[in-house]
């Protein structure tokens, strides 16, 4: 077993609601920041044993099917680093 840095990133699908971000933006254009578009997401940094790093990767999906994101609303990113 090898020792994998997985870093997984959960944001919105296209189309779904994003107050946070809409809050956030008006709120740095009052502060002389407009921007054009702006999105959240969270990131999560896990490190744990796997066989490789396909069997790393698969570990993540599930994570991310299981607990970290709603299907519904959320796509994820999976980065296997070493």
């Amino acid at each position: 077993m090898t020792d994998f840095l997985v870093r997984i990133t959960i944001s919105l699908k296209e189309g779904v609601l994003d107050p946070e971000a809409s809050l956030i933006q008006r709120a740095l254009e009052n502060l002389g920041f407009p921007t054009g578009e702006l999105k959240t997401s969270r990131q999560f940094l896990v490190r744990f044993h796997a066989e490789n790093a396909d069997d790393a990767r698969k570990r993540a999906e599930a994570m991310c099917e299981r607990l970290l994101a709603n299907p519904v609303i959320h796509r994820y990113e999976i980065e296997v680093m070493k």
